[in-house]
């Protein structure tokens, strides 16, 4: 793919989406590009960015206060670009401004993306859509500003630099980018391993509910909507769960899922590499990477946990018999 700079020729007005409750690379990759386009092209006399709500953690980080949550406006761009989004059921309400724009670019690491845009730059290799970001950018033009975003979203995307798509390519650009002056290390502590006192609770309470399946090699714990109600907690407080689960020693997979409606759970999992969740993932209308991978699922929580228990342990015993 050439550098962003030869797809916004001839465009005046740009729309940026991520997907459905943004994490730190969508996030991080989606205010690195708009911070860079604001700064370096003055013909584009429309630059608009569409997320749902983000953590506060990320609110540091410049240009989030143009962040706009809602997709009510009716409007049509010359150009739509989606960042981080396997499919376009992920990119929530902001989809319509993908079906009505001129033309469309989709960048993404998401091994399941099928490419759903005009133009697709999809690179499943890669640590995350931040990492991309940066490979489209001109270096000389990137600010202490779209560092720190970017720094942030491929930390966040690689565990903090120690999940298996981290390479030494992922490093050398942390480097580049920890060399515009960022405090890499506020950045890591404040937006990924900090957590709030309600985070904390709901952590403590999905460790100690939380399940060991198929001989100890697969964890699982689930928060209903009434445990959420009693903590006061959202969807963000429930971010780093599955991997603290994934930590527990002689795990290979750990399932978290919370009740988002009646019979409806948002599943994430993770994995050691032995099982590609991807695939388990994808089977339910889901999506993601080897070894982080969600869908949503209807059905009780036995239901949907005995769902996704089959297609693991069929992976397992493929495993096993190798």
């Amino acid at each position: 793919m050439n550098k962003i700079a030869d797809m916004l020729k001839g465009v005046t007005s740009i729309a940026i989406a991520g997907h459905i409750r943004p994490d730190g690379d969508c996030v991080g990759s989606c205010m690195g590009l708009y911070q860079y386009i604001e700064n370096n092209f003055p013909d584009i006399k429309e630059l608009d960015i569409y997320l749902e709500k983000i953590p506060l953690s990320f609110m540091f980080i410049q240009g989030t206060q143009q962040i706009s949550n809602s997709c009510a406006k009716e409007k049509e761009y010359d150009l739509f670009i989606a960042l981080d989004s396997g499919d376009t059921g992920r990119l929530g309400d902001a989809v319509k401004y993908l079906k009505t724009a001129d033309k469309s670019i989709c960048i993404d690491h998401h091994i399941s993306n099928q490419g759903y845009a005009d133009v697709n730059y999809i690179v499943p290799q890669a640590s995350s859509t931040s990492e991309l970001i940066y490979e489209l950018l001109d270096s000389d033009k990137i600010t202490k500003e779209i560092a720190e975003a970017l720094y942030m979203g491929i930390a966040h995307d690689t565990g903090v630099f120690q999940y298996s798509l981290t390479t030494s390519k992922t490093m050398r650009i942390a480097a580049d980018l920890m060399e515009t002056g960022i405090n890499f290390s506020k950045i890591v502590e404040e937006t990924y391993f900090q957590k709030t006192y309600i985070q904390n609770q709901i952590l403590g309470r999905s460790l100690l509910e939380s399940i060991l399946l198929l001989d100890g090699k697969c964890i699982v714990s689930r928060v209903r909507k009434k445990d959420m109600q009693f903590y006061g907690a959202d969807y963000q407080d429930l971010e780093g769960i599955v991997s603290q689960l994934r930590n527990t020693k002689g795990v290979k997979v750990a399932i978290f899922m919370y009740e988002s409606n009646l019979q409806e759970y948002k599943v994430s999992m993770r994995s050691d590499g032995i099982v590609d969740v991807s695939k388990i993932a994808s089977f339910f209308g889901g999506g993601g990477h080897i070894c982080a991978a969600g869908c949503t699922m209807q059905g009780s929580f036995h239901d949907v946990l005995n769902n996704l228990t089959y297609g693991i342990e069929k992976q397992l015993l493929r495993e096993n018999a190798q």
